[in-house]
């Protein structure tokens, strides 16, 4: 990983380039995963509006007893089991998609937790993707809203294979979703796809290593 000022560059370079697809003000999350500490504090100082975690263990024990300087997203697949460890550090859960999940945020929330979301949607159909599809973000959407929780949008992931045809595609039907519901965030694009994803109307890219560079291996 670069130093601090080698990440604000980054920094800097992705948002002119997000400024160049015609994304000015996205909302730039880095993604902190398998980084220590030392990547949170760089990238809010580098002026990173969030950043996001994907694994809750691993996010509990990097802020154990330390403030971040701003917003944790939940960025990865979330169980329901897990959301009680990181209800109080996530400031907007990304990737909500089965009602397990809603209801076991609600839970949360009304002992302080976070009650913002939202609603990971499929859009590449395919079978190894998280996310609900489509037809299912009314049901999701209401149940949510039932239990006092904030929808504020919607998320999704571009193709597997990296497709530029299929990952436009992809994009430009979350966009077209994020419309016809009324929702402002549509969090889409990440390393590889961001310059797409705010061509296509993204509003919120997460973005690791084109900011920290190849990302260490995992602990087990």
């Amino acid at each position: 990983m670069p130093g601090a000022t080698g990440i604000a560059e980054n920094v800097a370079a992705v948002r002119a380039r997000l400024d160049a697809a015609g994304g000015s003000g996205i909302t730039l999350v880095a993604v902190t995963k398998t980084h220590g500490w030392d990547a949170v504090e760089a990238a809010f100082a580098a002026g990173c509006d969030a950043v996001g975690e994907n694994y809750v263990q691993e996010m509990v024990e990097k802020f154990a007893g330390r403030v971040p300087a701003g917003p944790v997203h939940m960025i990865g697949a979330i169980q329901s089991n897990k959301v009680r460890h990181a209800a109080r550090l996530v400031s907007l859960w990304q990737t909500v998609d089965r009602s397990s999940v809603v209801d076991e945020i609600s839970r949360r929330a009304a002992d302080g937790g976070c009650a913002d979301l939202l609603i990971q949607v499929n859009t590449t159909a395919e079978q190894s993707k998280s996310g609900c599809t489509p037809q299912e973000i009314d049901v999701l959407r209401g149940r949510a809203e039932a239990a006092g929780l904030s929808v504020r949008g919607l998320m999704t992931l571009g193709p597997t294979d990296g497709d530029t045809g299929a990952t436009e595609a992809a994009f430009r039907r979350l966009r077209s979703l994020c419309d016809s519901h009324g929702l402002a965030v549509c969090s889409m694009g990440m390393s590889g796809d961001f310059e797409m994803a705010a061509a296509c109307g993204s509003t919120m890219v997460r973005v690791g290593t084109a900011i920290f560079g190849a990302r260490p291996p995992r602990a087990d």
